[in-house]
């Protein structure tokens, strides 16, 4: 018996699709739009790998305002200056060994969107950050393409996800939401504008709009449940037992200057 939760659509683009919609004149102001919001994320990350996972845009456009001295644009198609091809459901890569991750649209164009999301996941660190870039299925350019007629130009086969439901994704893979901001390039236009921020009318059609960026911080528990004791009550523990100092505890004579 089929799988009625199962996600259908989504299914990978070609090279030409791809080539065809970045030289449109949509794709151009779309591709300008996700950089300038980027730039506005980007910059305050820190670590030394960020990784992009998926073909969209031409080389490290998206990632350049990135201030990480590692970046690479993992891709699926050649001939866009992808460092390495690669399928966003087995990622070849080590776990927890990449700071920060891109996802350009690369959801809505995988059959197998959790897959992803457990491989991004598994190869972030403790402290990584997800950026997803997505089309907003309650937008006119969402209900274009579910009711025709689409943009020709746009690739075939994306399958679009609302913000509440990548936020349930997450939420199941320990992920916690920071930031989302929608934008647009068309009806409705309006700045773009982060969620959480003071109301105002056009706060009314902030859930029309054409696209979203999302930031997501994983959410780590400590393995062991054991507080690490004060540096008071360790000072003051080690002469009763008698025992060596724990790497990486100090203790402070009673007579130096931090005490007085």
């Amino acid at each position: 018996m089929p799988n009625s939760l199962a996600i259908r659509g989504g299914r990978p683009f070609s090279r030409s699709a791809l080539t065809r919609w970045l030289r449109s004149q949509r794709g151009q102001r779309l591709l300008g739009a996700e950089q300038t919001e980027l730039a506005h994320v980007l910059p305050e990350l820190f670590g030394r790998h960020i990784l992009q996972i998926g073909n969209w845009g031409n080389g490290l456009d998206l990632l350049k305002s990135a201030d990480m001295p590692h970046r690479a644009v993992l891709g699926t198609l050649g001939e866009f200056d992808s460092q390495s091809l690669v399928q966003p459901e087995q990622l070849p890569i080590q776990s927890k060994s990449v700071d920060a991750i891109v996802l350009p649209h690369t959801l809505e164009f995988s059959s197998q969107p959790h897959h992803v999301l457990r491989e991004v996941n598994r190869a972030l660190t403790d402290r990584g950050r997800l950026l997803i870039l997505g089309f907003n299925p309650h937008s006119l350019w969402g209900w274009r393409e579910r009711l025709g007629p689409r943009y020709s130009a746009f690739p075939a086969g994306a399958r679009f996800f609302g913000v509440g439901r990548l936020g349930d994704w997450l939420e199941l893979l320990d992920f916690e939401v920071e930031q989302v901001r929608r934008f647009g390039i068309g009806f409705p236009w309006a700045a773009p504008r982060s969620a959480g921020e003071p109301f105002s009318l056009r706060n009314l059609i902030n859930p029309f709009m054409e696209s979203y960026l999302i930031v997501a911080k994983k959410r780590v528990l400590p393995m062991s449940l054991i507080a690490r004791l004060p540096r008071a009550q360790v000072r003051q523990l080690v002469p009763v037992l008698g025992a060596a100092v724990p790497s990486g505890s100090s203790v402070v004579p009673e007579s130096s200057p931090r005490d007085e």
